[in-house]
C-alpha cells in the first residue's frame, strides 16, 4: 500500500550555515547528484513559523541542533530577504497542480568551526565547508548563490 504525501507548501527557507571565518556548509542533493546547496526546506504547515521551519530543516538535513549550548537560537538570523522563483520542472510534481512558484526566505546560521555534520542519507550525499565565494560558485540555485554572496554583508551587521 502506498501513501501519497500532501502537496508541498510553496513557501520555504534557505539557511546559509557558516563559521565566523565565513566558511559555508554546502550539501549535495541525493536526488540530483552534482547539485550543491545550503539547507532548504518547505514549511510543513501553512501556519508554521519560519524560525520553526529553519530549526527543523537544519536538524533534519545536517544534525545540527539550533537551541543547543553549542548553537544557540540567537545564532540564527533572519536576513529579511525573500525571493520568488519558478520551481524547477523536475520537482513540480511535489506541489499542488498549477503551483509553479515558491517564495524562499533567507536566514543565516553561524556555527563554530568544526561543528559536526550528520547528513540525512536519503536527502544528501556529501557535505563540504568552503570559503563563501567558492561556495557561491558551486551552488546550482541562483537564489542560493546570491544569498551566499551577501554573507559578508549580513555577517558584519
Amino acid at each position: 500500500m502506498t501513501t501519497s504525501r500532501p502537496p508541498k507548501i510553496p513557501e520555504s527557507v534557505l539557511v546559509v550555515i557558516h563559521t565566523p571565518a565565513l566558511d559555508v556548509l554546502l550539501i549535495e542533493r541525493a536526488d540530483a547528484p552534482g547539485s550543491w546547496q545550503s539547507v532548504t526546506g518547505s514549511k510543513d504547515r501553512v501556519d508554521e513559523p519560519l524560525l520553526e521551519t529553519c530549526v527543523r530543516e537544519v536538524r533534519e538535513e545536517t544534525g545540527i541542533v539550533i537551541g543547543s549550548a553549542v548553537v544557540p537560537l540567537s545564532a540564527l538570523r533572519d536576513w529579511g530577504q525573500s525571493t520568488v522563483y519558478e520551481i524547477y520542472a523536475r520537482w513540480r510534481h511535489r506541489y499542488a497542480p498549477g503551483v509553479t512558484h515558491n517564495t524562499e526566505h533567507a536566514f543565516g546560521l553561524q556555527v563554530p568551526a568544526g561543528t559536526p555534520v550528520v547528513l540525512a542519507p536519503r536527502e544528501h550525499l556529501r557535505h563540504a565547508w568552503l570559503p563563501w565565494a567558492e561556495a557561491a560558485g558551486r551552488c546550482f540555485s541562483p537564489s542560493n548563490a546570491a544569498a551566499i554572496r551577501r554573507l559578508p554583508e549580513f555577517a558584519a551587521a
